[in-house]
This record gives C-alpha cells, sequence and structure tokens, in this order.
C-alpha cells in the first residue's frame, strides 16, 4: 500500500510538472519530446528519480535540452528528489511491423529485445493487400482524418487540392509534395488523408509514413546493428513515402545523406513522397543544400492560419458530429473570432464545451463558454492598442487620424470618433479615464457616452452594425 501510494504522489506530482513545461515548452515541443517520457522508480536512499523514453535518441535529446529544467521542476515539487535521471526504458521492446492480410486481418511481424541481425525497421509500414476499401489504412493512419473530414477554405485549398492530387490514381504532375504550415493547421491531418486515399486508390501498395524524428531514431540504431542494407531496401521499396515535422532532421548530416538518397530512388521510380514541416525549405536551419533543393522542387503548399469564414465551416462541421448538441450560433460567432490561433485548439475547445455542458447537464452559453474556455481564450486574445483602433477606424471612415482628439463636433468626425471609443473599450482592458486621455484628454463620461450610444446604435441601425462588424474582423485578424 505504500509502494502504491508513493507511485500515485509521484505520479500527481509528474502531471502538475508536465502541464507547467507545457505552458513554458510549448505544445508542439512538449508533445514531441515530454509527453513520450515514464516515470521510474525513486530511490530515497539516493534521491535519485528515473526518467524513461522510448529511444535512445530522444533520451539522449531529453538529456541535453531539458534534464535541468527537468531536475529543478522536480526539486521544487519534492524536496527528496536530488537528482533526475533520464534514460532509456530498460524493458523497451522493437516496434513489431503491422501488415494486413488479404483477408483484411492485422498481422505482427516477430518483435524483440533489439538482437543484432533481427530487428526491422520500426517505423509505421503499411501494406495493403487485397482489402475492398478503405480499411487497409487503418493501420497506422488515424482513421478520422480523411479527405471528408477536412474543411477546406482559401487558407489551405491549394494544400488540399494537391494532396488529393498526390493520391489519386493518376501520376501528379509535381513531386516531392512539401507542406508547410504552422502547428494545429491541417498538414498532418493532410499527410494521414493522404494516406487513407492512397491505399482506397492503390489497395496493394505500401506506403511508409513517420515523423522525421522516428527515420532518425530508426537510421541510427540500423547504423549501430550493420543493417543499412535491409534498412535502405525496405525503406526504398515502398510506394508513397509520408514524413512529418521534417524540420526535426536538422543538423543530422547522415541521416539527412541517407533521405537525400531515398528521395532521388524513389522519385526515379516513380514513386510519391509528401513531406510536411512548421517551415519553409530555405528556413531550415542545418540542413544541406542538396537535400533543401530536394525538398523545394516539386510543390510547396502553404496552409496559413484559417480566418473567420473557414474557423466558422470547422465548427460546423464538427458539431454535425455531436448530436444532439445544441450550441447556439453566437457561441459558435464567439468561439470562431476569439480561438484564431489554430484549429487544434478550435476544435478542442469546442469539444471542452459541449462535454462539460453534457456532463453537467448545463445548456451551452456564451457564459458557460467564457468560464470554461478561459485558458484558451487568453492565448489567443491578441493585444489591440487604442493606436491600432483609431488607426483603423480613421482608415474605414476616410477621416484625418488627428480627428480622433480635436475638438471638432461635426457629424462627419464625431461619429467615427464615437465608434473608435466603443472599439477601445470593447477590444482593450482600458479604462475610460485612459480611453478618454488617448482621444484628446477628453472626460471619461464623454467615453461612456459613446459606447453607450454605439451600443444602442447596433441593435437598430443595420448600417452601424455592419461597419462595427466589419471593423472587428479587420482588427482582430
Amino acid at each position: 500500500m505504500v509502494e502504491d501510494q508513493e507511485a500515485l504522489d509521484l505520479a500527481a506530482d509528474w502531471a502538475d510538472i508536465s502541464q507547467g513545461l507545457r505552458k513554458d515548452l510549448g505544445q508542439q515541443l512538449h508533445s514531441q519530446w515530454i509527453r513520450p517520457i515514464q516515470l521510474g522508480t525513486f530511490c530515497k536512499d539516493t534521491g535519485t528519480l528515473d526518467l524513461y523514453l522510448p529511444t535512445e535518441f530522444s533520451a539522449n535529446w531529453v538529456a541535453d535540452r531539458f534534464a535541468d529544467r527537468l531536475s529543478l521542476a522536480w526539486k521544487i515539487a519534492r524536496s527528496e528528489v536530488r537528482n533526475v535521471r533520464i534514460s532509456v526504458h530498460p524493458g523497451r521492446r522493437a516496434l513489431p511491423e503491422l501488415r494486413v492480410g488479404k483477408d483484411g486481418s492485422v498481422r505482427r511481424a516477430p518483435a524483440n529485445d533489439g538482437a543484432p541481425g533481427t530487428q526491422e525497421l520500426a517505423a509505421i509500414g503499411v501494406v495493403a493487400g487485397d482489402v475492398g476499401g478503405i480499411a487497409a489504412g487503418t493501420v497506422g493512419l488515424d482513421p478520422t482524418l480523411t479527405f471528408a473530414t477536412f474543411v477546406t477554405g482559401a487558407s489551405n485549398v491549394l494544400a488540399s487540392n494537391a494532396a488529393q492530387r498526390m493520391a489519386a490514381l493518376e501520376t501528379p504532375q509535381f513531386a516531392p509534395l512539401y507542406l508547410k504550415a504552422a502547428t494545429g493547421q491541417g498538414k498532418t491531418h493532410l499527410l494521414h488523408a493522404i494516406g487513407h486515399a492512397y491505399l482506397a486508390n492503390h489497395p496493394r501498395a505500401r506506403i511508409f509514413y513517420c515523423s522525421a524524428e522516428r527515420f532518425m531514431v530508426e537510421f541510427v540504431q540500423a547504423l549501430r546493428q550493420n543493417q543499412m542494407i535491409e534498412f535502405k531496401a525496405r525503406l526504398r521499396g515502398f510506394d508513397l513515402l509520408l514524413v512529418d515535422d521534417i524540420q526535426f532532421i536538422i543538423g543530422k548530416a547522415s541521416a539527412q545523406e541517407e533521405l537525400l538518397y531515398t528521395i532521388d530512388a524513389l522519385l526515379a521510380e516513380g514513386k510519391r513522397l509528401i513531406f510536411a514541416a512548421d517551415r519553409a525549405p530555405q528556413a531550415l536551419d542545418g540542413v544541406e543544400q542538396r537535400l533543401l533543393s530536394r525538398l523545394s522542387m516539386g510543390l510547396v503548399a502553404d496552409i496559413v492560419p484559417a480566418d473567420i469564414e473557414l474557423r466558422r465551416a470547422i465548427l460546423e462541421h464538427r458539431l454535425a458530429r455531436f448530436t444532439p448538441a445544441d450550441v447556439p450560433a453566437d457561441v459558435i460567432e464567439f468561439l470562431a473570432r476569439t480561438i484564431n490561433r489554430n484549429v487544434r485548439e478550435l476544435v478542442g475547445g469546442l469539444n471542452k464545451l459541449i462535454a462539460y455542458a453534457q456532463l453537467t447537464g448545463q445548456a451551452v452559453s456564451l457564459q458557460l463558454a467564457e468560464e470554461q474556455l478561459t485558458d484558451i481564450l487568453s492565448a489567443n486574445r491578441r493585444r489591440i492598442t487604442i493606436d491600432e483602433i483609431q488607426r483603423t477606424v480613421c482608415q474605414f471612415y476616410r477621416v484625418d487620424r488627428t480627428e480622433m482628439a480635436s475638438k471638432r463636433r461635426a457629424r462627419a468626425v464625431v461619429r467615427p470618433r464615437q465608434v473608435a471609443m466603443y472599439l477601445a473599450k470593447v477590444l482593450t482592458p482600458r479604462s475610460y479615464p485612459e480611453i478618454g486621455r488617448k482621444f484628446g484628454g477628453r472626460d471619461h463620461s464623454t467615453v461612456i457616452h459613446a459606447v453607450r450610444l454605439i451600443e444602442e446604435l447596433r441593435t437598430r441601425d443595420a448600417d452601424m452594425d455592419g461597419d462595427v462588424r466589419s471593423l472587428l474582423r479587420q482588427l482582430e485578424s
């Protein structure tokens, strides 16, 4: 019982530490390096806590870059921890290769504990047999990430269309395809969708999906176990190569060279290659020039952050999966307008809101959204300044910027000034007196009057409401 309680306490501390690191490092770094960490044993005599990672590469990476931070966090959480030891899990096993048989059954090739001469490439390999439909794509690919669930808008239409071409029956006119997007914008979704569609169109195809980090790990393992011939032969036997997060191959010269040769070999045989990264090929520091030229020789398709129309469409599409789920239109508009950093946060916010409402028996409302999505909303709110508001309003109404602080009371000047005051109150945390000082030292009562007037006009004047909505879109985009 004492040991069980100790394990529970360690797990609780690790949950708090991991959450803090996620906020410090960001979602991408945390998912890549911190989340895979497993708690080991804690020796009270030496004060040493073991942290395990699944591969030698990831263990070395975390030890080099995050050891001090992890050690400090643990010492703060519990004073008896004096040392943190980061290593590969002693009981780790090679990942078995998954294969889809002709009958649709999933078979596993024998796995081992890493005995020389027997370990195979441990990345996600998919071999489709004579399987009707898309069933083969469920191995190693997320079944929910298909073209049918990918919502297209102006920000991602090029990438979406190019991805569909790469999965089509006919040979695409460009190769390779390079998807460039910030985290949470849909590039991984498109990689999985290509895999599913390609298997549907080419039932006997062999595809390879992995992250760049996984590619490097398996490359190093094959090199150390003197299995490079097998590694190369198996890698180049695939018909479709999908590599995610290619930015993590930075600085590994030998792995870069092997990837370069693999690209050349596959392209020469008419195979299809798709890469995804959070930056353009030219922005990949530490990558050999020859590899950069291969990555950018086909089509580089950007996925820019979703605009508000696409965010609305994504929410509506996602909402169709929740039945019955009554989400008012003003809540959808609020989420689409406020959660604008990435699509993953947007969908996650909707999921959390609906789950909370269903589990507690409450109705989904604007107030509930503001209460339960505080962290997501605060992270997405861009700091808009009063100067920026004044500049945007003056451009919209075609008045001189000096009129914001002038004493003129002509209607053509007063109304834009009042709109700017209203927006300053809505979009900034400034008080009425602070806003008044930014408008020529006006009294706070003048600002209050302007805010109330514009609020009233929006309810009975469609033109005014349209103007304010348009200005809000400009300022929040």
